[in-house]
């Protein structure tokens, strides 16, 4: 199948739901107000590319190039970011829902995640060293076998993993957050 590419455009508004967009390129390109809603998005690349108000649920990514792209405002539910190219995979999201989402396995250094919900999101055996979780809700996350280090939750909530699974020098959270990494020890702890 040939490769059809964009470069320098903006699309708004285009309802791709349901659709079938393999093999596809965008660089440098914005995405405003779009539907991706159980779109096939297989082997296709976005490049310096920005989604604002778009809508990512139950999407697929297989082999998808995902590099430099920004998430702006997104629903982006029941994704398998796991199953996108991890060639120069970087993303980064802002006020986006994440929730039911997954990570694995992905190389993610200095991710920002920003504002975002990401209830039951998998991070299992992901590198995330680095990443920002600001003003965050992790409620049920998993963090298995995940790279930490220098990771930022100062500001996350209702994050709970174990420590002992993951790799966390260097890693700075918030003395409330402290009782999350605590969780599998049964303690009661005060405030």
């Amino acid at each position: 199948m040939e490769l059809r590419i964009h470069e320098d455009k903006i699309f708004e508004s285009v309802d791709y739901s349901n659709s079938v967009l393999i093999n596809y390129e965008f660089t440098d390109c914005e995405f405003k107000n779009c539907n991706f809603t159980k779109c096939d998005l297989s082997d296709s690349v976005f490049m310096d590319c920005e989604f604002t108000d778009c809508n990512f649920s139950i999407t697929k990514l297989n082999d998808c190039g995902i590099k430099n792209v920004n998430f702006i405002d997104c629903k982006i539910m029941g994704i398998d970011f796991g199953k996108a190219s991890s060639f120069l995979f970087s993303a980064s999201f802002r006020s986006c829902i994440l929730d039911y989402s997954t990570f694995a396995a992905k190389k993610m250094k200095k991710a920002n995640f920003i504002n975002c919900s990401l209830k039951e999101v998998d991070f299992s055996g992901v590198d995330l060293t680095s990443a920002i979780f600001n003003n965050c809700d992790l409620f049920n996350a998993t963090f298995e076998n995940t790279n930490l280090e220098k990771c930022d939750f100062r500001t996350a909530r209702n994050y709970s993993f174990d420590p002992e699974l993951n790799q966390l020098k260097k890693a700075k959270f918030s003395y409330v957050g402290i009782a999350g990494l605590l969780k599998k020890y049964n303690i009661e702890i005060e405030f």
